[in-house]
């Protein structure tokens, strides 16, 4: 069962602005990519379910950041069907994010009262997924349309909440764009948790980068009050 509401949920990530995304089959390695993002300030983590028995590993990580990390909102993302976001809400996911629009993924977590986050391109599906009961539509892949797309789709529809995934990197040039044109928050995977620092083990600059970032993303945000 989920431990914080979709609304919970949705407040973080309007608050924090990035959403850190992650997969690994080792449960231990993912035990410390987890802790230094938690040490950097993330207070949440996607964990990409692609693997075989993905849904063991996010089952040790989840058990895992409510013993020791207090606060820390694990989610699944890459969910294509039902059956899979029902499968990882038993284990304890808050959100589940999928790659495109599935009404069948709507209505099981619409039932829990689970943030769902559903990948959309067009101002078709962004209005079909908001009438499905979307908080914060997933805009996937973000390289593909921009912040241009963003500020396109937040003239006529203000209310709408985006969160570009892919496209999305560390620089204060590209974090300032996608801010600049509306986006509540990003999702953040091999630019953030890169291969050299798996492949190194270097969680202190892993740390680094997730708390540089969100140092940023807040710069950004506070900037854009003014």
């Amino acid at each position: 069962m989920a431990q914080y509401s979709r609304l919970e949920v949705a407040r973080v990530m309007n608050e924090s602005g990035m959403v850190p995304l992650f997969y690994h089959p080792d449960i231990d390695l993912g035990k410390k990519v987890l802790k230094a993002c938690y040490a950097g300030g993330a207070r949440l983590m996607e964990f990409t379910a692609r693997g075989d028995f993905a849904f063991e590993v996010f089952s040790e990580l989840n058990k895992y950041a409510i013993k020791e990390l207090p606060g820390m909102i694990m989610g699944v993302g890459s969910i294509t069907d039902a059956g899979a976001a029902s499968l990882f809400m038993q284990m304890g996911a808050n959100f589940i994010v999928t790659p495109s629009l599935r009404e069948d993924i709507a209505m099981v977590c619409n039932r829990r009262k689970v943030l769902w986050s559903p990948g959309c391109g067009s101002l078709t599906e962004i209005n079909k997924a908001e009438e499905l009961g979307c908080e914060i539509v997933k805009l996937f892949p973000g390289s593909t349309y921009g912040p241009a797309f963003v500020k396109a789709i937040k003239g006529p529809q203000p209310w709408t909440s985006i969160m570009p995934t892919g496209g999305v990197d560390t620089s204060k040039t590209n974090l300032k764009a996608w801010f600049d044109a509306g986006v509540t928050c990003v999702g953040m995977g091999s630019k953030l948790i890169s291969k050299d620092i798996i492949a190194n083990k270097a969680f202190d600059q892993l740390k680094n980068n997730v708390q540089q970032t969100l140092s940023t993303i807040k710069e950004i945000k506070e900037k854009s009050k003014t």
